[in-house]
């Protein structure tokens, strides 16, 4: 393997491993890009970024610039001299200067099987829409939105109690071993690029607080894929009386009766179709419960409303 002078390109938790494989892999990372700390958390103190964190403990030079659209920012990225650059989840727009700086080009690693789920909540999305499978492309990029030629790409099941969590940190590893692969083998020569095919083509939008509402009269099997798609963020709740209470673990389950409904004391709520037994929850202010302890401090009658 021939050792590439690289610059990382990522944010969350989900790019981390991909640094340490590229570090662990012996290739020179000449830079860490990352989003700028923020304030976070009860005293507004500025946080890093969990990529900027990991790349301080390795002793990587790191940046953080807000914008990648000016000529020095870009002069900076140029003169860095690349081979290549890897890109997981940054959150900047790449200009076409920076594209066209590294010899290589820019490859990105996506949480999907392109062109399904281009966009930002790739993960939570194909577990929202019952895919019965997910996982990596690696890409060359290019100026629109996740539309660059495939690499390489691997599979991995979505099962049928898998939450977003749970595919985020089985496709995070597999897209750091899967890149050091890709810029092997395309600093020799040996990696042909596929064009995304123009079928199949969805979007990945960012996930909005609203859509964690659940709503009893649609199917259980719908609310299900709901909750493992959108905990921990941004999490899934009803209203019962004047309280929002969130749902942390749910299943699908037989069940019949109004949607809204109280089906037994296990806090199992029928739906348009089926019942939905909510396993883990939390009222405000207070620790997630079990549905059976939720309900001897919430009292509500077998076979009445539970859910507005």
């Amino acid at each position: 393997m021939t050792r590439l002078r690289l610059a990382f390109m990522g944010t969350p938790d989900f790019s981390v491993p991909v640094l340490d494989a590229l570090v662990d892999a012996g290739h020179e990372i000449a830079c860490v890009y990352s989003q700028p700390p923020r304030p976070a958390g009860r005293g507004h103190k500025e946080q890093l970024t969990p990529v900027h964190a990991r790349a301080q403990a390795l002793g990587l030079p790191v940046r953080t610039p807000r914008t990648l659209r000016n000529e020095q920012a870009q002069g900076e990225f140029r003169d860095l001299g690349l081979d290549a650059a890897v890109v997981v989840a940054y959150g900047l727009i790449l200009p076409q200067p920076v594209l066209d700086a590294p010899r290589l080009g820019c490859l990105n690693i996506h949480a999907s099987l392109l062109p399904r789920w281009r966009g930002a909540a790739p993960i939570q999305r194909a577990v929202l829409a019952g895919d019965a499978e997910s996982g990596v492309t690696i890409m060359q990029m290019e100026a629109g939105l996740d539309t660059g030629p495939m690499l390489l790409e691997e599979r991995v099941a979505i099962t049928p109690h898998m939450t977003a969590s749970q595919l985020h940190d089985t496709l995070s590893p597999m897209g750091a071993r899967l890149i050091v692969t890709a810029l092997d083998r395309l600093n020799a020569g040996d990696l042909p690029a596929t064009v995304q095919p123009e079928a199949g083509v969805t979007y990945a939008a960012k996930l909005a607080k609203e859509e964690g509402r659940l709503d009893f009269t649609k199917p259980a099997t719908e609310l299900d894929r709901q909750v493992r798609a959108l905990t921990p963020w941004p999490g899934t709740w009803f209203e019962a009386g004047a309280e929002k209470i969130k749902v942390l673990a749910a299943e699908p389950v037989a069940g019949t009766g109004a949607p809204g409904t109280l089906l037994d004391a296990d806090l199992t709520v029928a739906c348009g179709e089926g019942a939905l037994r909510l396993i883990t929850v939390q009222r405000p202010g207070k620790g997630p419960v079990e549905g059976a302890a939720f309900l001897r401090g919430f009292p509500h009658a077998v076979g009445g409303r539970i859910a507005d």
